[in-house]
């Protein structure tokens, strides 16, 4: 068997949510013997990583755009395997943006930018209650909090512009000041454009450091890359690092495309590191996905990653503990009363549209078009694995299982009360007829982003559909919106659809 580069695991408790790389979890486990890991840290798409270090906690958020609940927080003791905690965001506001969360004076914030304006939701535990979002009426991206110390907030956006936050953290109390620039890129190197973003905040010493990426998320693989500064002051000015930038990809040869959005932290043993995200090499639909890597400082004060830092290889993280690994699923056999956090709605979330009872989801029809079905989506998370369902289907509905870049690109099979339906790129029929009788299993078969579509009576004998589909398009340098290929089912037209044992399997390279 093959073994997997990229695989890393994430432990999710009673939740069983699991989150593969391209091939195996069986490669996730750090042997005992081995302080080392491989990256991604969360394989899949978690972009626009923010980290807060609480005491020997860390706990980490990441961009949920138009999937809802949105924000969903992780929680780890030693930045490898990471637990969900919570959705912070229940309440639609629109697409959600690079969020920063923080504590202080002990209650926690998470700023965030959503149809062009900002937010802030709190709550005194990170496990919640999360309070509804209050708008702070300003309509720059990506803030980024900062806090002197005398306790002065401030909250910077990409633009290299701050504004003076309140006290409480909860509106604006002065102007828009300018105050950085950012590194010039030099014009010869391909970028998809300057594209400052995602300011992110740390003081060590006497200065203050400021990290921000710059050349577009996306675009060339060389574009995007990780810029550092510093101050003796929180407001400037700012100095920029004399080895900047301090990460991009160097050529579209390399495995990981336009790194960046990197926020650098330390740990309670004074060990330092970076987490940031980037697209993987010949897999652009999987979406940003996150990574983590170890600083180091200059005897003049600046940080920067090691030379020998490769992100093919394992890397070796100090003062690694815990090397004991679970396993867990996506599997989902839909027990209990609460939808298990891998689970998101495209667009609003209306808990009045599902019901768990039975070990079965009950999910009411919306939309005649698979595009406005709002399917319930999760985070594949391998190059290769199967995906199943089963069906039951009422008389007026139509049920799927589908791959969902968004509302004009999706792909997949899917069921009414007799018969078996393709769906190819929003082309729409029947592939098998009166085959079946309101019942069907549904599966997908997803090799290197070409995926084969299968149909079983009873669960064990599957016979494959003519039609198959390939997903590498599916991604933002096609279509835009930042979004990322999903695994999603369908419930449209009148009536409802009942989903059984959602079964999801990493594939090895010989299957």
């Amino acid at each position: 068997m093959k073994k997997n580069k990229y695989c890393l695991l994430f432990v999710l408790g009673l939740s069983l949510l699991c989150c593969h790389s391209n091939k195996t979890s069986s490669d996730n486990i750090l042997k005992p013997e081995l302080d080392s890991y491989t990256n991604p840290i969360f394989p899949g798409d978690y972009p626009d990583p923010s980290i807060l270090r609480d005491d020997e906690d860390f706990y980490m958020v990441h961009s949920s755009f138009e999937y809802y609940p949105g924000l969903l927080i992780w929680h780890s003791t030693d930045l490898i395997n990471w637990t969900p905690v919570t959705h912070a965001l229940h309440k639609y506001v629109g697409s959600v943006w690079a969020p920063d969360l923080v504590k202080h004076n002990g209650k926690f914030y998470i700023y965030f930018p959503a149809s062009n304006t900002n937010y802030v939701i709190t709550a005194d535990t990170i496990e919640g209650p999360w309070s509804e979002p209050v708008e702070l009426n300003v309509s720059m991206i990506d803030p980024g909090h900062i806090a002197d110390d005398e306790g002065n907030r401030y909250l910077y956006f990409s633009s290299g512009s701050y504004v003076p936050l309140s006290k409480d953290g909860l509106s604006i109390t002065g102007e828009t000041k300018h105050v950085y620039d950012g590194w010039e890129i030099p014009r010869d190197w391909s970028i998809e454009c300057f594209c400052m973003e995602g300011p992110k905040f740390f003081k060590r010493g006497d200065y203050y450091y400021l990290t921000v990426a710059e050349g577009g998320t996306a675009g060339p693989a060389t574009g995007h890359m990780v810029i550092s500064a510093r101050s003796k002051s929180p407001l400037g000015p700012w100095e920029n690092a004399p080895h900047n930038p301090i990460l991009r990809t160097q050529s579209k040869s390399e495995p990981w495309w336009s790194v960046g959005h990197g926020t650098i932290f330390d740990d309670a043993k004074g060990n330092w590191y970076m987490v940031f995200h980037g697209y993987e090499n010949g897999f652009y639909n999987m979406g940003r996905q996150t990574m983590l890597v170890p600083v180091e400082w200059t005897e003049d004060g600046w940080y920067k990653i090691s030379e020998h830092i490769d992100l093919e290889k394992p890397i070796t993280l100090p003062d690694l503990q815990d090397k004991s690994k679970n396993k867990f699923a996506l599997n989902d056999d839909f027990s209990g009363k609460i939808l298990k956090p891998q689970w998101h709605f495209l667009g609003e979330y209306d808990a009045n549209r599902f019901q768990l009872e039975n070990q079965s989801l009950v999910i009411n029809g919306k939309g005649n078009f698979l595009g406005t079905s709002s399917p319930l989506l999760c985070i594949p998370q391998d190059h290769k694995y199967m995906a199943e369902v089963e069906l039951e289907v009422d008389d007026n509905a139509i049920g799927g299982l589908v791959l969902f870049y968004n509302e004009r690109a999706f792909s997949g099979i899917l069921a009414d009360k007799n018969n078996v339906l393709a769906n190819l790129r929003g082309w729409q029929f029947v592939t098998e007829k009166n085959v079946i009788k309101n019942q069907v299993h549904l599966r997908l078969k997803s090799i290197d982003n070409a995926v084969d579509m299968f149909y079983s009576l009873n669960g064990k004998d599957w016979i494959k559909i003519e039609n198959s589909i390939e997903t590498t398009s599916y991604n933002h340098n096609v279509l835009s919106g930042f979004l990322s290929l999903r695994i999603g089912l369908v419930s449209m037209g009148e009536g409802k659809v009942i989903f059984k044992n959602f079964k999801y399997t990493p594939l090895d390279d010989e299957e």
